[in-house]
């Protein structure tokens, strides 16, 4: 059987709160049949700079420069790691495709670097992969360290399902208010999905590093959710909400007398363990900013 080829985009998290999500991406994927090549020489896709001045033009120019440069690696589809990117990426490269203006702007843009983004390729988050290409049989089947005991929380957060899950470009591998793909992989890799209700509950997002106080309240509600179902994990695909619920749960103990203590992995680390991967080099968990010891010990 072929391997499905992809061009990577790893995202500015990749580089640093997020590197444990891109590790366990790479190690996970080839053995789940897809060949990843990271686009070259990347840039920032716009979540972090591209709203600060310049209007909208810029942000989709630093969207049209990945799109370019992951056109030199070939006509072959796109896969990213962090929701934000996603948004940003899909989202971009929707309006380029959709709209002849735009298209000619962002060339013309492109053309001072001697680049230009001819070839219509599609964008895909690395769950919709996951749920859409691989399908669950396949990771249940290389899952051989099965998490057996393991209680886990999937909490999908905003913005890898809104507002792209439900389109055909967004692949349909979810809904927006009840999606089920944490839960599945859950199952898939042997631990137990715990009874919890705010899947797509926000936290605050990019606001909580800018003022955590306007957000402590919102993370309480999931760690509270999280706690009441019994989890020993929260489990998140996304980096940015990765960070916060794990971040600032000091913040919150201080401010509502809590005794939060709660690890927040990515799906990709659950899987990397229970693929027998190691749980350092491949699964990243000595980067949890709160260990889970449980976790650790079932991980090689």
């Amino acid at each position: 059987m072929s391997k499905k080829k992809m061009t990577y985009y790893p995202g500015c998290s990749s580089q640093g709160s997020g590197r444990h999500l891109d590790e366990s991406i790479r190690a996970i994927l080839p053995d789940l049949g897809v060949d990843i090549v990271d686009i070259d020489d990347w840039n920032c896709c716009g979540a972090s700079v591209g709203n600060i001045g310049g209007g909208p033009l810029p942000n989709l120019a630093l969207t049209g420069r990945n799109l370019a440069k992951a056109q030199e690696e070939g006509n072959q589809d796109i896969v990213t790691g962090c929701a934000a990117c996603y948004l940003n990426t899909h989202g971009g490269n929707e309006k380029i495709k959709e709209d002849v203006k735009k298209r000619k702007q962002i060339n013309e843009a492109l053309a001072e670097a001697d680049l230009s983004y001819d070839e219509d390729l599609d964008v895909h988050h690395v769950m919709e992969v996951i749920v859409n290409d691989i399908g669950m049989e396949k990771v249940e089947e290389l899952s051989t360290n099965k998490l057996k005991g393991l209680k886990v929380a999937g909490w999908v957060g905003c913005q890898t399902v809104r507002p792209f899950a439900e389109t055909e470009t967004g692949g349909k591998y979810a809904t927006y208010e009840d999606p089920t793909f944490l839960d599945e992989i859950t199952e898939a890799v042997g631990a137990e999905v715990t009874d919890f209700a705010p899947k797509t509950n926000c936290c605050g997002g990019s606001v909580a590093v800018m003022k955590p106080e306007k957000t402590l309240h919102l993370m309480k509600t999931i760690l509270d959710a999280a706690v009441e179902s019994g989890a020993d994990v929260v489990s998140t695909p996304c980096p940015l909400c990765q960070t916060n619920l794990e971040m600032y749960q000091d913040a919150i103990n201080k401010e509502y007398g809590t005794d939060y203590n709660m690890p927040v992995v990515f799906p990709s680390q659950l899987i990397a363990v229970a693929m027998g991967k190691d749980k350092e080099k491949d699964a990243g968990l000595q980067r949890q900013t709160i260990r889970s010891q449980k976790l650790e010990d079932m991980a090689k």
